[in-house]
């Protein structure tokens, strides 16, 4: 489960990706085989989320890491970046953004 706080020691990912509402089912299930068989299995890799709009021409990635070289190491293995033209091709586009939190409210 993902945790949000302020000053917490991990880095975090939000990736967004535009699709049509064709693909949006493929691609969200590439996503899922990618995060249950591979992604979550990697070092330093602590929580994701997936979500859909009503539209079904977006998808919001919020992922966690320990740190940025565990996402980066785990986007430039050979696995994951044939995953990703995969990815590429079911979608618009994609782009990862790494964050920090500044805060968070319950």
């Amino acid at each position: 489960m993902p945790t949000i706080a302020k000053g917490a020691p991990i880095q975090t990912v939000l990736t967004t990706f535009e699709m049509t509402p064709g693909t949006c089912q493929d691609l969200m299930d590439a996503l899922t085989d990618a995060y249950e068989n591979f992604i979550r299995r990697q070092p330093g890799f602590i929580a994701a989320g997936l979500h859909v709009n009503d539209a079904q021409t977006r998808i919001a990635n919020y992922s966690q890491w320990t740190r940025r070289e565990d996402f980066m190491a785990m986007l430039r293995s050979p696995e994951m970046r044939v995953r990703n033209r995969r990815i590429n091709d079911l979608c618009r586009s994609f782009e990862p953004v790494m964050y920090e939190v500044v805060a968070s409210f319950d």
